[in-house]
């Protein structure tokens, strides 16, 4: 990772051997600092929900390769998830990213792109109904405070 920079890493870099035990920290300190911390809800379900947005994020904004992306969603959170439907796009991705063959008339890039459009989708979705939660959350409380 040439070129990445962080106030904590040359931190973590210079410690001493004596220093050793604040190594986690300033690791943890860079990992956020880089927007790489990945902290997973207890739950096991949600967690690999949250990791299945965090790498869509990641996949959408550039910062993960689509293919590398797509098969992590693909082989860690999909099957776990017993394969739901809000994944199926990334899936079919990751599949075809695997598989391809130049025979196709279609370019890895292509598919690369498309990888990349199913992530975008996936956020907007949950953008969308965590916006229309709050909006009835807001008309329940509305409701709530007026009926009494």
């Amino acid at each position: 990772m040439a070129g990445v920079e962080s106030p904590s890493l040359a931190m973590l870099a210079g410690l001493l051997r004596s220093e050793e035990p604040e190594a986690p920290e300033f690791f943890d300190q860079v990992l956020e600092e880089l927007g790489l911390l990945f902290r997973p809800p207890a739950d096991p379900r949600a967690a690999k929900w949250a990791m299945a947005y965090w790498i869509a994020g990641q996949i959408a904004d550039g910062s993960l390769d689509p293919a590398a992306g797509t098969h992590l969603i693909r082989a860690d959170i999909a099957y776990d998830l017993g394969y739901p439907e809000e994944l199926e796009p990334l899936v079919q991705c990751a599949h075809n990213l695997d598989v391809w063959e130049e025979s196709w008339g279609v370019s890895v890039e292509e598919l690369n792109g498309e990888a990349v459009e199913a992530a975008k989708q996936f956020l907007s979705k949950r953008s969308a109904a965590e916006a229309g939660d709050s909006t009835e959350v807001r008309s329940r409380h509305r409701d709530w405070s007026t009926a009494g």
